[in-house]
């Protein structure tokens, strides 16, 4: 079955229409599902991160509206993610039709797997930047400026610090799938 395929010492597993799958391409599929469901989380929780409350400020009533849109570090996280999200979603798609149609290999060239390399170190590198910059405007009360203290909000917004957690940490790992796969397609283009 190996040498039917063109790949010879790969072992290979039969998929349900008749095509093989070897285990590199097991790997690069489930490494997309998992860029690309991190990548969602991390946008669907930026994106429903909004909360209203009020707060004490040295006994003053203050009305909180906060919302991701209210800050650019947000919203290019939000950029981000969306971008790598229809990113591993379109290589998915490649791969699956060259799986179910052709029954071709997952890469099927070298030039190919430098185009998927390139795209995954800059995705790597976009979410590790989104989720800095994010995690820097979650912080304040700790850049080291000496300052009245600053409130701490998240206490009135806890729902919206959540949020923001949850996504800034979903970027961060979705930065590690991102250089997995780019670390596959090295192996990929190293045994190819």
């Amino acid at each position: 079955m190996a040498e039917e395929n063109g790949r010879q010492g790969e072992p290979c597993v039969r998929s349900k229409t008749g095509g093989t799958l070897t285990k590199g391409d097991v790997v690069v599929l489930t490494l997309r599902l998992l860029c690309m469901a991190t990548s969602v989380t991390a946008m669907s929780f930026m994106v429903t991160a909004r909360q209203v409350s009020a707060a004490s400020f040295y006994g003053f009533q203050l009305q909180l509206h906060s919302k991701w849109s209210f800050s650019y570090s947000f919203e290019y996280l939000v950029g981000v993610t969306a971008t790598a999200t229809a990113y591993s979603l379109l290589q998915l798609l490649i791969a699956g039709s060259r799986l179910l149609v052709k029954k071709s290999p997952v890469i099927p060239s070298r030039n190919q797997a430098w185009l998927v390399f390139a795209g995954d170190q800059i995705l790597a590198y976009a979410m590790m930047s989104a989720g800095s910059a994010a995690s820097g405007v979650a912080n304040l009360n700790r850049t080291g400026i000496r300052h009245t203290a600053l409130p701490n909000f998240c206490k009135s917004l806890d729902s919206f610090c959540d949020h923001v957690t949850v996504s800034i940490a979903f970027t961060f790992f979705s930065c590690v799938m991102y250089a997995a796969a780019a670390v596959q397609d090295v192996i990929w283009l190293s045994t190819h």
